[in-house]
């Protein structure tokens, strides 16, 4: 056997090995063996087939896992002894020769090779890198006021119908009638809106449905028929109001204030202002947080100066993917892939550099911080633990989404060890000038 290597660059090799008949001979007799033992052919006994008739059926299958078996060994041996920072996974070269895979003859394979760079880069007080504290205005503790209390408002009797209102109305046409129908103006389409707005209980309107409700799931819910029945149907219905329904926020009273925080949990009109302060500081902590470790990945893979083999990675993605992506698709995604990819690098030098680890703990209370959430999405507040805990199990059961817990996990862990060690330089900003940087 012999292994020798063509370096392109720092970050490029093209490896070739060349197998020679007489190095594959022993493993070939060994795995033709194999598949002797565990032959089970009909008319001989288990064990019992000649070789030749071994040779005839697996001889083929056997040569190419032999050859292959070195050829692996070769390879993991000349990455070990280089100390390659292997990316992605060996390519065949674009020139490899064509193979026979006959017994007795000599076989060569090349393959492409790339590396990642060396990292070599501080973290310490020299690097400033700015964190936003966002000014709290009366006009956002206002808005959330209004927002909090219409959230927790309800559903009362109206006169006439507005844009953010809904109708209960009967809808008939000469086939088919459905009574008692609620229809949430705003969901209508635009332009059939206006039939909707000012009427109230007692009026009637013709209306393409059709038109007004173009999603076929939803007009066949209202309709109160099957999606498929659809087409039968006329579009054009009489719709006649029954009574109009408006959204009321609800009043800033005891028994809201029980409702939003918990029973006695607010008791004034101070100490609701308070509790507004609070939500709007936590989600502007939350913002520059967020902020800040974006700031941080672009600061460091900035000053780590990374070069990428760039021409490899776009083939490797081809060829990982299985077809999956055009090299169009590869080019257009590129740019936002290798960002990704040097912030990776970048987290696991400074994970190495500190000796910081992610534990199975850590990612499971991400994963069951990940569940509260959703369950809040819905507005499921106070799931018992138990739930939360077994749907994180179920979570963390999907590879894909256990690889995002982790990597999650791992920025948090350097991005808050960055924040232990640089000098953070406080800026004071308005909420408006925040959402406005780049």
């Amino acid at each position: 056997m012999n292994v020798s290597k063509i370096q392109a660059d720092a970050l490029n090799y093209q490896v070739t090995i060349e197998i020679a008949a007489a190095d594959y001979q022993e493993p070939l007799r060994k795995r033709l063996n194999e598949y002797k033992r565990r032959a089970d052919i009909k008319g001989f006994r288990r064990g019992m087939a000649p070789m030749g008739l071994i040779q005839r059926m697996y001889g083929d299958q056997a040569l190419y896992e032999s050859v292959n078996g070195l050829v692996s060994e070769q390879l993991d041996k000349f990455i070990n002894e280089e100390k390659i920072r292997v990316v992605g996974e060996p390519l065949p070269s674009e020139d490899q020769p064509q193979l026979s895979w006959k017994a007795g003859e000599d076989f060569t394979f090349k393959f492409d090779l790339a590396q990642t760079p060396e990292l070599n880069f501080e973290v310490n007080k020299d690097d400033k890198i700015p964190y936003y504290d966002i000014n709290i205005t009366a006009a956002e503790k206002k808005a959330q006021k209004e927002q909090l209390l219409q959230q927790y408002g309800s559903l009362q009797e109206g006169k006439k119908a507005g844009e953010n209102d809904y109708i209960v109305a009967d809808i008939a046409n000469e086939g088919h009638k459905a009574e008692g129908v609620y229809v949430a103006i705003a969901s209508v389409a635009e332009e059939a809106r206006g039939a909707f707005i000012g009427k109230k209980a007692g009026d009637k309107f013709e209306l393409d449905v059709n038109a007004a409700f173009t999603n076929e799931t939803d007009r066949a819910a209202m309709l109160k028929v099957d999606k498929a029945q659809l087409e039968t149907l006329n579009p054009m219905f009489t719709f006649t109001v029954v009574n109009v329904k408006t959204y009321v926020a609800a009043e800033e009273n005891q028994e809201t204030y029980d409702k939003i925080f918990g029973k006695d949990v607010v008791t004034t009109p101070e100490q609701f202002e308070e509790k507004i302060e609070e939500r709007i500081k936590a989600s502007h902590v939350q913002e520059a947080n967020y902020r800040f470790g974006a700031d941080v990945r672009k600061f460091y893979v900035e000053k780590a100066k990374l070069e990428l083999p760039e021409a490899f990675l776009k083939r490797w993605l081809i060829y990982a993917n299985e077809g999956k992506f055009t090299a169009d698709q590869v080019e257009k995604e590129f740019p936002a892939f290798i960002e990704d990819f040097k912030w990776q690098l970048v987290r696991g030098y400074i994970m190495q550099k500190f000796g910081l680890k992610v534990s199975r703990e850590d990612i499971q209370a991400a994963a069951e911080s990940f569940v509260a959430y959703q369950y809040a999405m819905y507005g499921m507040a106070g799931v018992p633990e138990n739930i939360i805990k077994s749907s994180a199990e179920n979570v963390l059961q999907d590879q894909n989404q256990y690889r995002r817990l982790e990597e999650q996990c791992e920025d948090n862990a350097a991005i808050a060890k960055v924040r232990e060690e640089v000098t953070l330089q406080t800026k004071k900003i308005s909420q408006d000038k925040f959402r406005e940087l780049k």
